[in-house]
């Protein structure tokens, strides 16, 4: 069958890299069987597996140790549900891409609305640069930590000097891996082949881990592990069960406290795992690597197949682990410190500082309700909370020890854990080495394939939002954009792991845009004419992107009404009053050309 040859630039005006033997050799592999055709979709494959490399981030680590942390095995269904959701979204814009083969930022803004062109645009440029601090936080902690503790105590660099070296080293490996994206069809296949490989060892380090502690003498409750996976959609709404025999510990009057601080933080986390599971910048990721590639109807099947064999199956797989692992040495288990627990050498552990934080919030509540309760003027109830905050660190310290023990217990339960001490945990079943070694080279990993990919995706697009086309110093600046990041081993010193969680709430508020302006683009006939799925096809596609949009809209406005209330919704009414008004003004133009 004779197929066109395409130039070095695609319809799009995007520079291709795919040649006709690739289309012819998929269209001859579709003719000779399905045996065959698989064997063409592994080799071609690699838009789905940079999608694999940018999700496996510093946020999908944090979301997994927090979920394993509150919810034990009972959330391991999240996460694959984000996922398949997602990956649902990004077939629909791979649809659109591969049957059109046009720019997306331009066809939304011609055919759609330009609010929500230039909404997804900007949004995608604003989640790289925030969403690049904790891979540059995370990577810098495992190589300290993890990798190199002990060259990093004997260096006679200062603590600040020892992040810049890391961050600038990681820095130019990234810009040097990204640039050469650019050389050519072959730069482009190494880069995918470089970044599978990397998926690969994430993956593998992860198993490993489990692996390990599966072979354990403790083992693992794989019964109990399998359930994990049922959805347990009422955790929205109340804490998991594991939690309610140490909540009735404590007395009635700051039972509601504990629950409601549980609450509090397994929404935070599910809505931190909903959003990095698929972010707003893989969606902009997607149909341009598309159309770098040069793919075109012909490879609709295979971007499908790409995106569940590189994407949903590396990930399911990866975060599931950590969940595992996190659940098993984490969940319910109080951090030694504030209990009065001794190290090896009969030493009394000092409790950290969060653990300190959850325990004065703890008091701050019995300041409040005991005030209320005796009818206090509320002014005064906040200057006697005001005066507790206000203590010399000792005087507080006296208040804190003096809690019930069931009270410390909780707060010590709900402590932030990062990478470290879950690597920590594991030393007693799978050994200091192991556990540290494989674990900072999974975690190293997954930050430096997200950073390489935040640049990669920032360049696309501030060149669609400039018109500028990839491959010029616009691009490579605007790749080297992301690299603010190397600012967040600088920035919450304290809490290098929990940056990646608000950044992920963040992520979610944006998310709906994009999801909203893949379904308008389906149904948009102007756009995909009689490429344009009709009759049961069509009812699928709506159904599953509806439900896929209708959640990420709920999650979205859940996040903002809980954070920033009334003023997010503003923000909100703002951009959907502009979404209306810029409809209205094209569907007139319209209508006035046909006149």
């Amino acid at each position: 069958m004779a197929t066109r040859n395409p130039s070095e630039r695609s319809e799009s005006g995007i520079p291709a890299s795919v040649s006709g033997k690739e289309r012819d050799f998929l269209i001859a592999a579709r003719g000779r069987g399905k045996l065959a055709m698989l064997g063409a979709y592994v080799k071609l494959s690699g838009p789905g597996w940079l999608q694999s490399a940018i999700t496996l981030g510093g946020g999908s680590l944090a979301g997994s140790l927090y979920l394993g942390v509150l919810g034990g095995y009972r959330l391991l269904w999240l996460q694959p549900l984000a996922i398949i959701l997602g990956v649902i979204m990004l077939s629909a814009i791979s649809y659109v891409t591969l049957s059109t083969r046009q720019r997306p930022f331009d066809a939304i803004n011609r055919h759609i609305n330009p609010v929500l062109g230039w909404g997804w645009a900007i949004a995608t440029v604003m989640a790289n640069l925030v969403w690049s601090m904790p891979q540059f936080s995370l990577s810098t902690a495992a190589i300290r930590q993890n990798l190199f503790p002990r060259w990093f105590e004997n260096s006679r660099l200062s603590d600040g000097g020892e992040k810049l070296m890391i961050c600038v080293g990681i820095l130019i490996l990234c810009t040097a891996v990204v640039w050469f994206y650019e050389a050519a069809r072959k730069g482009i296949r190494l880069f995918e082949i470089f970044l599978k490989i990397v998926v690969g060892i994430i993956v593998i380090s992860f198993i490993g881990v489990v692996i390990k502690m599966s072979l354990s003498p403790e083992g693992l409750d794989w019964q109990e592990i399998f359930g994990g996976f049922i959805p347990h959609i009422s955790l929205v709404l109340e804490p998991v069960k594991t939690f309610d025999p140490y909540i009735q510990a404590v007395e009635p009057a700051f039972r509601s406290f504990w629950t409601q601080l549980i609450l509090s933080q397994q929404r935070d986390v599910i809505i931190s795992a909903a959003a990095t599971a698929v972010g707003i910048n893989m969606t902009f990721l997607m149909p341009y690597t598309l159309l770098k590639r040069g793919w075109d109807e012909h490879f609709r099947g295979l971007a499908i197949f790409d995106l569940a064999t590189g994407l949903v199956i590396p990930f399911i797989i990866t975060i599931s682990c950590i969940i595992i692992a996190s659940a098993s040495q984490f969940h319910t288990r109080p951090t030694p410190g504030l209990l009065g627990e001794t190290n090896p050498q009969g030493q009394v552990i000092p409790p950290k500082k969060s653990i300190l934080a959850i325990a004065g919030q703890r008091i701050q509540f019995e300041i409040r309700t005991q005030g209320l309760a005796q009818g206090k003027d509320p002014q005064a109830i906040e200057q006697a909370i005001r005066n507790f905050v206000s203590l010399p660190e000792p005087e507080q310290m006296k208040r804190i020890q003096a809690l019930p023990g069931a009270d410390k217990k909780l707060a010590a339960m709900l402590d932030q854990r990062d990478a470290f001490d879950l690597a920590g945990s594991l030393e007693p079943l799978t050994g200091r080495k192991f556990s540290h070694y494989i674990f900072g080279i999974g975690v190293v990993g997954m930050a430096v394939s997200t950073i390489i990919m935040l640049m990669l995706i920032n360049g696309f697009a501030v060149c669609e939002m400039l018109h500028k086309e990839t491959g010029g110093w616009t691009y490579r600046l605007a790749c080297l954009m992301p690299g603010i990041g190397i600012l967040g081993p600088f920035l919450w010193k304290k809490a290098a792991f929990w940056l990646a969680v608000p950044t992920s709430v963040f992520g979610m508020t944006l998310l709906p845009v994009a999801y909203l302006t893949f379904f308008l683009m389906m149904n948009q006939r102007s756009l995909l004419g009689s490429n344009m799925p009709r009759g049961g096809k069509r009812v699928a596609w709506n159904v599953l992107m509806g439900i896929a949009t209708a959640l990420a809209a709920f999650a979205s406005i859940w996040c903002i009404w809980t954070k920033i209330r009334w003023y997010g919704l503003a923000v909100i009414g703002t951009f959907t009053a502009l979404v209306i008004i810029f409809y209205l003004m094209r569907r007139n133009r319209i209508r006035d050309e046909n006149i």
